[in-house]
């Protein structure tokens, strides 16, 4: 796991770059450290130790496009009064579950952006190989965290989509994702969605031309609105399944326990 903490800032001219050399975390090329507002930031930068153009080399290289998942985990949990993060899901934390999950998926890099009860979710939850964030604006609400996850990933050109996952969700069909992969390869549409028996619900996959828009996005709204004012964006993938649900209350918690096997999930965009 890399770790670092970070605001929901914007272009990267705003603060000095400073090599700290060989630094890795999560298979990430070699990371830079950005001081933007004056919050030190590591992130990944474009070394050259695999190949890539260094900052201001003016080098030509042919980069391999990946695919990346940005896990959505920094809000209070205010409904619930207590962290969802750390529900008991399987034997485990409900945001381990849903880590672990996406760690599976066709993705190459995983950031996961925290804010709220921060310290005590990195101390519970196993977070392998992906980017931890902290989201030192996460009472904005849903768009700052998201801005952050988006920020990371816009540091490395290669990544070329994103996942965009809520994480108090842990019963995405495991199908889906390859779904909205196999989907982006043919269309030419930026937003490849889910729809479930008739409902759109996530993970999103977002093709990079989409981020500078996303990351316009403001307060406690996700992608949905943005998605509906813009049709011809959206790839709708249709998948036989119930939607996934959201972990807010008591009830929520309950049904975990008590509703594993849903008829019409494997068992085990937001709002």
């Amino acid at each position: 796991m890399s770790y670092l903490a970070a605001q929901s800032f914007g272009a990267v001219s705003r603060g000095a770059a400073v090599d700290v050399g060989a630094v890795r975390g999560g298979g990430w090329p070699p990371l830079t450290r950005f001081l933007v507002g004056g919050t030190g930031l590591i992130l990944p930068g474009l070394g050259t130790e695999d190949g890539r153009r260094a900052p201001g080399d003016g080098s030509s290289t042919v980069i391999a496009m990946t695919t990346a998942a940005i896990v959505l985990a920094a809000g209070a949990s205010r409904r619930l009064g207590r962290p969802k993060q750390l529900v008991g899901f399987r034997g485990r934390p409900l945001l381990q579950a849903v880590v672990d999950a996406v760690a599976s998926w066709p993705v190459d890099r995983v950031v996961v952006v925290l804010g709220s009860s921060a310290d005590d979710v990195l101390d519970a939850v196993d977070f392998g190989e992906a980017v931890v964030a902290i989201n030192e604006d996460w009472e904005e609400g849903i768009a700052s965290s998201l801005r952050v996850g988006l920020d990371i990933l816009g540091r490395d050109p290669a990544v070329e989509r994103t996942f965009v996952v809520l994480g108090d969700q842990p019963e995405i069909p495991a199908e889906v994702p390859e779904l909205l992969v196999e989907a982006a390869e043919w269309s030419d549409r930026p937003a490849l969605v889910p729809v479930y028996r008739y409902e759109r619900a996530n993970p999103v996959l977002f093709d990079r031309r989409l981020w500078h828009r996303l990351m316009a996005l403001e307060g406690d709204h996700g992608a949905s609105d943005f998605l509906r004012a813009h049709p011809d964006w959206v790839e709708e993938v249709r998948v036989d399944r119930l939607p996934p649900r959201d972990v807010d209350t008591d009830d929520d918690v309950a049904d975990l326990g008590r509703d594993a096997r849903r008829p019409g999930t494997d068992g085990p965009a937001d709002r």
